[in-house]
């Protein structure tokens, strides 16, 4: 069933076009993800189709009677209104359902006629069906999960982080038929993501998203929108399907262009030699020859980010830290906290919001001073630090007058000198834009020009703080490059999974009150072990409460093993130890970081079935064994 249509339509800022004449559909039930560069108009489509800003031609249909509800990249509320009162006019349609079904009660109570019978009835039915009876709950549980702690807080005191948190609840709560992601994943903790990967993978709404998070992607979408030079391409699979099919489709590209332009180079010589007087069919062939030359001429040039920086000269001594300690009032951040870095160390800091990590930053860096101990930085570090609430400038400026500002003239790798206007040209700003204010960039533009005044420091020790948020996967594909390549030392605050197990070699987990561990693995190891401790710490629990609940029994006699018992007996045990045995294996494999995305997602996810099976399997060993005795 379609519950979404994009009919040709177009859009255009002045001599932008972001897309001419697009078309594509939604059905009951995809879940979506549209990728395309920084630029490209991804928001604006959604905006389009939420009616929140007009097409220049075609036409969106949106089947009728269903609910849409979408969770912008950047919202907007009325700083005067409490968490309560936007939550209340957030979900007008159910919210509309509820107060009518109260308003009917209320007549009933007055007057038991049967006209206020059939309102009241009419309204209950109506509540049944969009499931409104457990509203309250819902929202409690939403908010919660989303530590949007306080309904009298006012918007204006909260963080864009708080309130991107807001939205994205806001969005969920109605359970809408067609729900529209803009960077869900942007100001929320791992922790969040996954729950709320796992929650729209189990949701019914019909999803269409922008985001740039491949592990969430992966796992959540079946549908990828490819928006390219205002094309669409549609492929039905996940991300990894679509990299292996644009791959390809670019490949078959390449070859017709190699095709045309040598069939180009052939006609060119025949026109050459042709004689002036043209018969009808010489004629026919000189058009051909200019479909040919149009098709031979007609190159993409796709805009690649170049970060051609040059790391500045790092010596012996990095950064040490010895008994460090920082509190603010109750909330202690460091608690003696000890650790000498040594050259190219990479590591990603991982914890939930508010756990200090933004804080342990700026400490290092000198922006705060510790309540107690010793911050060493050795006298060649050059921090670049990248922090996660962007670039602050003035906006009316000009993008190239934000570089020359630092630099007019910027060093390089290998000895190379760049001008402000071709350090910008590398980083995806041609001159029309250099020319462009500040003001009209895209949250993703903004994001690699924030990134630009960073790097043209030249850091040796180079802090990115939440890097990946509104940058789109080309750029992130080519910044992951390149630090992949960085020789200096490097810390990783993201909550992209995929960003963390690429670049990191370990991790920094803030555990909260003070209390910072060491983990000398990659993400997916960490959370691996994780579950581990986390299940075995459940099947405990469970153990403890079962044995508690144990009636006391009086002595009776005790019976034997049948013999299908004992059949059974005898061969758990062997078929345990074999399961014992391709876990191990799994597990070897896992950790020795030669697998790829897809390879570790499938033994991750058959080393915990491996698990359960073990478990199940030993519960009923042990059971027939107290039989044995």
């Amino acid at each position: 069933m379609n519950y979404l249509s994009v009919d040709r339509v177009s859009k255009a800022y002045g001599e932008k076009v972001l897309f001419d004449g697009i078309s594509f559909g939604l059905n009951s039930g995809e879940k979506t993800a549209l990728v395309a560069n920084n630029g490209a108009g991804k928001s604006t489509l959604l905006r389009i189709i939420m009616d929140l800003e007009p097409s220049d031609g075609g036409e969106v249909t949106v089947r009728n009677g269903i609910s849409v509800s979408m969770l912008p990249q950047e919202p907007e509320f009325d700083s005067d209104l409490t968490v309560s009162e936007v939550v209340a006019t957030g979900n007008s349609g159910l919210m509309e359902i509820i107060n009518h079904y109260h308003s009917c009660v209320s007549s009933f109570a007055r007057s038991q006629s049967p006209e206020n019978q059939k309102m009241l009835d009419e309204a209950t039915s109506k509540m049944d069906i969009a499931a409104a009876w457990d509203y309250d709950r819902r929202l409690t549980q939403l908010l919660e999960r989303f530590r949007i702690n306080n309904p009298d807080q006012k918007i204006g005191q909260m963080s864009g982080g708080q309130i991107k948190r807001l939205s994205l609840a806001i969005a969920l709560l109605d359970e809408p038929d067609l729900l529209l992601l803009d960077e869900p994943t942007n100001h929320l903790d791992i922790d969040m993501i996954e729950w709320l990967e796992k929650y729209l993978e189990e949701s019914k709404s019909t999803i269409l998203m922008v985001t740039h998070d491949r592990y969430f992607l992966d796992r959540v979408c079946d549908n990828i929108i490819e928006l390219t030079d205002g094309e669409i391409f549609h492929h039905r699979g996940n991300y990894s399907y679509y990299l292996e099919k644009k791959s390809d489709r670019e490949d078959i590209g390449r070859t017709e262009l190699d095709k045309a332009r040598k069939l180009m180079k052939k006609e060119l010589e025949w026109i050459r030699r042709m004689p002036k007087a043209r018969t009808h069919k010489s004629k026919a062939r000189i058009d051909s020859f200019e479909n040919v030359k149009e098709k031979a001429t007609n190159v993409r040039h796709e805009a690649e980010l170049k970060l051609n920086v040059r790391m500045s000269r790092i010596g012996n001594k990095i950064l040490e830290m010895h008994n460090v300690s920082k509190a603010f009032g109750d909330t202690v951040i460091l608690d003696n906290f000890e650790y000498i870095f040594k050259k190219g160390e990479r590591i990603g800091f991982v914890g939930g919001n508010g756990a200090g990590k933004s804080t342990f930053l700026n400490l290092i860096t000198g922006a705060l001073a510790p309540d107690k101990g010793e911050i060493i930085t050795g006298e060649t570090i050059v921090y670049g630090h990248y922090k996660q609430e962007g670039i602050v400038i003035d906006e009316s400026q000009k993008v190239i007058d934000v570089v020359k500002d630092i630099a007019e003239i910027i060093p390089g790798d290998k000895g190379k000198m760049y001008t402000a206007s071709q350090f910008l040209n590398n980083f995806m700003f041609p001159p029309k834009v250099q020319n462009d204010f500040v003001y009209k960039l895209s949250g993703g533009e903004k994001r690699r020009l924030y990134l630009l005044t960073v790097l043209i420091k030249n850091p040796n020790f180079l802090i990115l703080d939440e890097p990946t948020n509104d940058l789109d996967l080309l750029t992130l594909n080519k910044l992951e490059d390149f630090l992949d390549s960085y020789g200096g030392c490097l810390i990783l605050v993201s909550h992209d999974r995929y960003f963390l197990d690429r670049l990191a070699d370990h991790l920094f987990v803030f555990e909260g009150g003070g209390n910072i561990k060491d983990y000398h693995s990659k993400y997916t190891e960490y959370r691996l072990l994780k579950d581990e401790e986390l299940r075995l710490k459940r099947k405990e629990e469970t153990s403890e409460k079962k044995e508690a609940a144990k009636p006391v029994k009086k002595a009776q006699a005790k019976r034997k093993l049948s013999y299908k018992e004992r059949k059974e007996y005898e061969s758990l045990m062997p078929e345990i130890e074999a399961l014992e045995s391709e876990k191990s294996a799994l597990e070897e494999k896992v950790n020795s970081g030669d697998l790829g995305y897809e390879e570790l997602t499938k033994a991750s996810e058959r080393i915990g079935e491996l698990m359960e099976l073990v478990d199940e399997k030993m519960l009923r060993w042990m059971e027939l064994d107290e039989i044995e005795g």
